[in-house]
């Protein structure tokens, strides 16, 4: 499905699409069916550490059929990964899982892997989280080459001791990583409304897409999920909700399409529901970018 009409720095609009019955098969269609000119998968069990070996043929497959459709594709990790954790088999866990997520995205050709920043769960855990972060991930990062995926850091909700609970906490995290080339930023609507971010106010949704540019530079903004949220602002909640019915509303997305920081970023749903709820708000933001100066 390509799309010749989309000017190079317009926010491509997609969504996470399932995996079951084969990426090649399934996410693609899914992405056909929505009108998703991106997507994001998980490319293993997102709820459990296994790393199972890559099928060669079905990641060309994929591969293939994503790039001659013009979609662009994206990897989000597994949930478990924390890489602040104070418990050693989860810290390893997350650092070889994250290394075999990045590999994945190259395998399947994506562009990047989403992983969330995660937590040192107890305070007095925190300095020495950073450090492990520092001394588990470097080695992975310095692996990469120019051309492979980016590693990109998704802010949580800000609940308990989570290492990023306000924005400005990444600057936290890419010291940790040493501003590392191949690091990016992975925006969550839903999350960072949850922090305590008020992008539901008029304005509010370009001063907190302004104070990100500020933090990491616009260059390393890469991937937006694109979620309304089922809770008021500052509620620590992760509750994604449908474009418009929840407490973020329309206003703050059309801010956030017509933002300079995200005309490179793809915008991915995670809302409720399957293609008809999704190709619904792919059509809306799709609208909303039309609009776009």
């Amino acid at each position: 499905m390509s799309t010749p009409g989309l000017a190079a720095k317009s926010p491509r609009i997609g969504v996470h699409a399932p995996t079951s019955g084969g990426m090649a098969k399934r996410s693609i269609e899914y992405a056909l069916t929505t009108e998703a000119e991106a997507i994001q998968v998980f490319a293993s069990n997102p709820r459990g550490w296994a790393m199972p070996e890559a099928n060669i043929v079905a990641d060309t497959t994929f591969r293939d059929r994503a790039a001659e459709l013009d979609i662009l594709t994206y990897v989000h990790a597994p949930f478990l990964i924390n890489l602040g954790s104070p418990t050693v088999a989860t810290y390893e866990n997350s650092v070889a899982s994250t290394r075999y997520s990045l590999k994945r995205a190259r395998d399947i050709g994506a562009l990047g892997t989403v992983i969330h920043t995660g937590s040192a769960v107890d305070v007095t855990h925190v300095p020495t989280a950073w450090k492990q972060i520092k001394t588990g991930m470097m080695p992975v990062l310095n692996s990469l080459k120019e051309d492979d995926p980016w590693l990109l850091l998704e802010p949580t909700a800000g609940q308990g001791q989570s290492l990023v609970k306000k924005l400005d906490d990444l600057l936290m995290y890419f010291e940790a990583l040493e501003w590392h080339p191949k690091v990016g930023v992975c925006l969550d609507t839903c999350h960072v409304f949850a922090a305590g971010h008020d992008i539901s106010k008029k304005g509010g949704m370009t001063e907190t897409l302004d104070l990100l540019v500020t933090l990491v530079g616009i260059d390393r903004i890469k991937h937006i999920h694109t979620n309304d949220s089922m809770d008021v602002c500052g509620a620590l909640k992760d509750r994604h909700q449908n474009l418009g019915e929840g407490e973020i509303g329309l206003k703050a997305f059309e801010e956030l399409i017509a933002h300079p920081a995200v005309a490179n970023a793809p915008l991915i749903l995670e809302t409720p529901g399957q293609e008809t709820e999704h190709g619904a708000e792919i059509k809306l933001l799709k609208k909303m970018r039309s609009k776009r100066k």
